[in-house]
């Protein structure tokens, strides 16, 4: 991938590698931010910085993504850190990386007083001297990380996952793989946070080819702003979660993308009737569905959707997530853990291998060992990941996403462990019985409601405590008191008839 990046410097030295606030920055001027870090990390860092954090706002500047390039160029694996995330979770990720250096484009004083209670420096990008371009890629084991993601854990620790070199070269180059005819005068779109893997795609395959980042701005409405940059600057390749859709789709009639070639969602469950209304916005376009956890690097699964064709294959009016891109293999597994892949139609745990399957959870052997597994396949030994997910084959070999098996959802593409909600509920509420829950709102997206056992307090002092502890994006929509949980068979707490309860709590409060 540094190679291909180095190439495009080469080649397109004049050529817009970003828009970013309004500003163009050409493949010379990124190449020179990228230089400048790569030379105070090996000036400064010792061999044994492995890890460099990086401050990623929810708008990341210029000056952010030559961080993570100076990283990379520089053999070292980078931890994005998102400022506005809890102190708690901020000092958690420190905690556990161990990190010493700690690169941002401007001092934030959340992680100065972190980083002063851990022993790091904070290094403000911008002051960093100019000095010779050098995008010549390191000599570096693939083995090494190249970067560490940390998601939501079910204890209330955010886990951390590695990707390392192997995977995101894999990655990249399953994608350049399949076929999408991209190049230099392609315009990408990049509207994600950095904490969140669906980015990676968005500011790695358009420097590979020579091609323009577009970066929506922090202030504003999100999918409005993502609307304006799709329209204003013509737009050719959009990654997107399908939840942008669900708010577009009052707007279908007037909005017309006819410059848009490639629209490829992830994160969630893309819908069928959302997409065949999008394909009428975008009429030259095509549109992808991709499958895949931050484990697997991006995306693993590849499903381009057809309007004559799709229709039939949906399961409960989810688009199919395909298969497999090149390197990897993906299972269906019984309760026992016996593969019952080729059995068109049976349900049960999805299960991925390959070269973008990250080698394990950081520092956590307990969890490795309940996670992954060894199995045999065509005479060879590969090491599969348990998703979690739901799935089953039709009798093409596509594969089909059919729910989750444990407590955990997604919104906005961020997977939410449910119990790392009820964590700290329970917490506040001093031992109580809680329960979080995922349903779909109006729109077709994603919503948490908590339920609260017999509470005689404020729901606002809940709120707030779960604010101070846990990203906007998980602290749940609603929070409501019942006098007890309804049970099922085998006496646990009953959340799908929870789910109900959202629904008819959720016809009240419209009424």
């Amino acid at each position: 991938m540094l190679e291909k990046i180095q190439q495009s410097y080469l080649k397109f030295p004049n050529r817009n590698a970003f828009f970013i606030n309004g500003i163009y920055y050409s493949y010379k001027q990124f190449a020179q931010l990228i230089s400048n870090v790569r030379n105070y990390i090996e000036t400064n860092c010792k061999g044994s910085e492995k890890l460099i954090g990086i401050i990623a706002k929810q708008s990341p500047e210029i000056e952010t993504y030559a961080a993570i390039y100076g990283c990379l160029f520089s053999g070292r694996g980078y931890v994005p850190i998102n400022p506005s995330n809890p102190l708690s979770r901020n000092s958690s990720i420190l905690e556990q990386t161990g990190i010493k250096t700690i690169l941002c484009k401007q001092n934030e004083e959340q992680i100065k007083g972190i980083a002063s209670t851990k022993n790091a420096n904070v290094v403000n990008v911008v002051d960093l001297p100019s000095t010779q371009i050098n995008l010549k890629p390191p000599i570096v084991d693939e083995n090494e990380i190249a970067y560490l993601l940390f998601t939501s854990g079910s204890t209330g620790v955010p886990k951390g996952v590695p990707i390392n070199r192997k995977n995101l070269n894999s990655f990249v180059d399953a994608f350049l793989e399949l076929g999408y005819n991209v190049n230099e005068n392609d315009r990408f779109l990049q509207m994600f946070e950095l904490t969140f893997d669906f980015s990676v795609v968005c500011y790695t395959v358009p420097l590979c080819v020579g091609a323009c980042i577009y970066t929506i701005p922090e202030e504003g409405v999100k999918f409005a702003n993502v609307y304006i940059a799709l329209e204003e600057h013509e737009i050719t390749f959009a990654c997107m979660v399908p939840s942008v859709l669900s708010y577009l789709t009052p707007y279908f009639d007037e909005i017309k993308l006819d410059k848009m070639r490639y629209s490829l969602f992830c994160g969630e469950t893309l819908l069928d009737q959302i997409a065949q209304g999008w394909s009428k916005c975008t009429p030259n376009a095509k549109i992808i569905n991709a499958y895949g956890p931050t484990e697997a690097t991006v995306f693993c699964l590849i499903y381009e959707w057809n309007n004559e064709s799709s229709s039939k294959k949906t399961f409960n009016g989810g688009v199919c997530i395909g298969k497999p891109m090149i390197n990897m293999g993906s299972v269906v597994i019984d309760e026992n853990s016996k593969i019952i892949s080729g059995k068109p139609g049976e349900k049960g745990e999805l299960c991925l291998s390959g070269k973008q399957l990250t080698p394990g959870y950081w520092k956590d052997d307990e969890k490795n060992v309940k996670t992954f597994f060894k199995a045999r396949i065509n005479g060879k030994d590969e090491i599969f990941y348990r998703t979690g997910d739901l799935a089953f084959q039709d009798d093409e070999g596509d594969f089909f996403f059919a729910g989750r098996i444990d407590n955990q959802i997604k919104i906005q593409g961020f997977r939410i462990e449910l119990g790392e909600i009820e964590h700290f509920a329970r917490e506040f509420i001093k031992g109580g019985n809680v329960a979080a829950v995922g349903y779909q709102n109006t729109f077709g997206n994603m919503q948490i409601h908590l339920f609260v056992e017999n509470y005689n307090g404020n729901s606002l002092d809940i709120e707030e405590y779960l604010k101070s502890k846990i990203p906007e994006y998980m602290v749940p929509s609603y929070i409501t008191s019942i006098p007890s949980f309804p049970l099922n068979d085998n006496g646990k707490i009953d959340r799908k008839k929870l789910v109900s309860m959202c629904m008819e709590l959720k016809q009240s409060f419209s009424n």
